[in-house]
C-alpha cells in the first residue's frame, strides 16, 4: 500500500513525463547513473518479481549451487519498475549496494564475484558428473556453465583501489 502512495506522490512531485523535479530528489531515492526508479503497468507483479529474487538471493547465501548476485541484480531491476521502497533499500544496502551500482552503472563485476561464480560452478560440474545418471545431462549443464563463465570473464571490473564486494 505505501508503494502506491509513493507512486502516486511520485506523480504529484515530478515523475518522468510530468514536468516537475526528477524523481530521485523528490523521492531521495539513490539514482544510479540516469536512471531513477519509475513505476509501470503491472508493478505489483514486478515488486512480487522483486521481492522473489531477493529471498532467492539470500538463501544463495548459504546454498552453493543457488547464485546470490544474479538474484540481487534482478531484484534491483524488478525493484525499479514494481517498488521503490525496496530499490532505496537494496542501494544502500552494505553487501548489495556496490554490486548493483557497478553492474547499473558500467556493466562491471568485481573480480572476488568472479572467483566466487567460477568455483561454485567447477564445483557443481563435478558434483553433477558424480551424480548425475546420464552424462550428456551433466554435459550439457557444464557447457552452459563454461558459456556463462566465460561471458563474466569478459565483462569489466572496477578499479581495484575501491572496497568491492560480490
Amino acid at each position: 500500500m505505501q508503494d502506491a502512495e509513493e507512486s502516486l506522490s511520485l506523480e504529484r512531485e515530478g515523475a518522468p513525463g510530468a514536468g516537475g523535479a526528477s524523481p530521485a530528489r523528490s523521492l531521495g531515492a539513490v539514482e544510479v547513473g540516469a536512471r531513477a526508479p519509475q513505476r509501470v503497468r503491472g508493478w505489483w507483479l514486478w515488486a512480487l518479481l522483486a521481492y522473489v529474487s531477493l529471498a532467492l538471493g539470500i538463501i544463495g547465501i548459504v546454498v552453493p549451487v543457488l547464485p546470490t548476485v544474479p538474484f540481487i541484480l534482478l531484484s534491483a531491476f524488478a525493484a525499479a519498475r514494481g517498488s521503490l521502497r525496496l530499490r532505496r533499500w537494496l542501494l544502500s544496502h552494505p553487501r548489495f549496494a556496490q554490486a548493483i551500482t557497478d553492474w547499473e552503472r558500467d556493466g562491471m563485476v568485481a573480480r572476488r564475484a568472479k572467483w566466487l561464480a567460477t568455483s561454485v560452478m567447477v564445483g557443481s560440474a563435478a558434483v553433477l558428473f558424480v551424480a548425475t545418471p546420464r552424462w550428456w545431462g551433466a554435459g550439457c549443464a557444464t557447457a552452459t556453465m563454461v558459456a556463462v563463465g566465460t561471458w563474466l570473464w569478459l565483462r569489466p571490473e572496477p578499479p581495484s583501489g575501491e572496497r568491492r564486494g560480490p
